[in-house]
């Protein structure tokens, strides 16, 4: 998730869902039949604890994040469908191309959102709060964008939130090599590297408390990060994932405590 101000108030009511039956049409079910075992063949991923993720309900799996085909690498692994939000933008684009992108997008579970800090934030959270209300499983990267140098970020609270809001298990996964696979700004994936996909038990939040208490996301959100870090076992950076501050009043408000969703 990306950075934003407000703290979540309350439960919003849930919204529909931006694809009536998201990634669920023929282009999903194509997808899983045949576009994911393909992969599993060309690429040969070490899958290890799928054993971890419940094969119904609704459940989070909260990842690191490296590297673009993360969010194909996950529901590739995965033992059951998994969506995940990605960028409207996208989803857009004429011609045979931007179908082919499109419906590519649809085929690996992926339900588009328009990112963003504040109310669009809260949005995402209400979409994906939508999925696991109708009892599917959602991935997410608490750090909210790629790590560039490879170390572990601090955890946003999204996550978190959703989870002690609907009462889903949690499922850290720990990806490993996927950077190497396709660095940021490769076209295609090399063939020559390997993918690991890590799986960790389930974690139950709720002895966190309520999710409207900052101390208890926060808690639950550290959590979180502290299963998905042994997993990975990448260097840990302390600190968010963001750009470098612009201007002096977002160099005070970075100062300021603040909760990021």
């Amino acid at each position: 998730m990306t950075a934003a101000e407000p703290e979540p108030t309350g439960a919003p009511e849930t919204p529909e869902l931006a694809h009536s039956e998201p990634g669920m049409g023929w282009t999903y079910r194509l997808g899983r039949t045949f576009v994911a075992p393909l992969a599993r063949t060309v690429y040969r991923p070490i899958i290890e604890g799928r054993e971890y993720v419940p094969r119904e309900g609704a459940v989070i799996l909260a990842s690191n994040h490296l590297s673009f085909i993360d969010s194909v690498a996950i529901p590739v692994a995965a033992p059951r469908p998994v969506h995940f939000l990605a960028k409207s933008s996208y989803f857009e684009g004429a011609g045979m191309s931007g179908w082919f992108r499109r419906e590519f997008f649809f085929a690996i579970g992926a339900v588009p959102v328009q990112r963003g800090a504040g109310q669009a934030a809260l949005d995402a959270l209400d979409q994906q709060r939508a999925l696991l209300d109708s009892g599917r499983a959602v991935a997410l990267y608490p750090e909210g964008t790629r790590s560039l140098d490879g170390r572990l970020y601090r955890g946003r609270t999204g996550a978190a939130f959703l989870a002690l809001q609907t009462g889903a298990p949690v499922v850290p996964v720990g990806l490993i090599g996927t950077a190497e696979v396709m660095p940021v700004g490769a076209r295609m994936p090399s063939l020559r590297q390997r993918v690991t996909v890590r799986f960790g038990a389930p974690l139950d939040l709720s002895h966190h408390g309520a999710p409207e208490s900052g101390r208890a996301r926060r808690g639950a959100t550290d959590e979180i990060m502290a299963a998905i870090h042994a997993l990975t076992g990448q260097e840990l950076a302390g600190t968010y994932n963001e750009a470098p501050a612009q201007g002096a009043v977002e160099k005070i408000k970075r100062v300021l405590p603040h909760e990021r969703l």
